[in-house]
């Protein structure tokens, strides 16, 4: 009979060791999991910044308007030498990118990276000005001549490597939390593809 309750007893005894042991284990990797998730969301805030790409440009136009009466006989010009200079830049908000973490699966799924943002900001001044009472420059002038400028800078950052280094840049910067998940044994997916190095990200 004594040797039936000793059986009961240690049976017993095993089944709290195991229960205590599992729980213990179990509590270890839930805390593992969320320190983990908690480091990539810190990497993320880190990442999370505006990314400004510069150039500068120059360029000379000559404008050049004339006022024709009597069926060309009599006109009235006017003309002016515009130098141009030009501060433009590409910009990532990576404060707005959206995400999320699947600590389940230890998946960081970007589900959208922020459009790049230009900015052109043309310094005109205007030199060598000719013009007659009859035909001089106006407000509507200045707008026009302004408008052109935006126009051919945006053509030159088009053809330019601007774009493409401030993408370059972009990818940088999702980089670093590649680096930090992979080191964690945790994955990144971007437009539902897995990101196993830098040159995957499709943006």
């Amino acid at each position: 009979m004594m040797n039936l309750y000793k059986k009961i007893f240690f049976g017993l005894l095993f089944l709290v060791v195991v229960f205590v042991a599992y729980q213990y284990f179990a509590d270890k990797n839930e805390t593992r999991t969320e320190y983990n998730s908690n480091l990539i969301q810190e990497q993320i805030k880190n990442v999370g910044k505006l990314i400004v790409t510069e150039g500068h440009y120059s360029q000379i136009l000559t404008f050049k308007d004339q006022d024709r009466y009597l069926g060309g006989l009599i006109s009235f010009d006017k003309k002016a030498l515009v130098i141009v200079n030009s501060d433009v830049t590409v910009a990532y908000d990576l404060r707005q990118m959206q995400y999320e973490i699947d600590e389940k699966s230890k998946v960081i799924r970007i589900i959208s990276v922020p459009k790049e943002e230009i900015r052109i900001n043309p310094d005109i001044q205007y030199y060598d000005i000719e013009q007659s009472k009859f035909n001089e420059f106006t407000g509507a002038d200045f707008n026009a001549i302004t408008k052109k400028v935006k126009s051919d800078l945006a053509k030159k950052m088009q053809k330019s490597t601007l774009k493409n280094n401030a993408k370059n840049r972009l990818v940088s910067e999702l980089s670093k939390i590649l680096l930090v998940t992979h080191s964690m044994g945790w994955k990144v997916e971007c437009n539902g593809e897995e990101i196993k190095k830098e040159g995957d990200f499709k943006l």
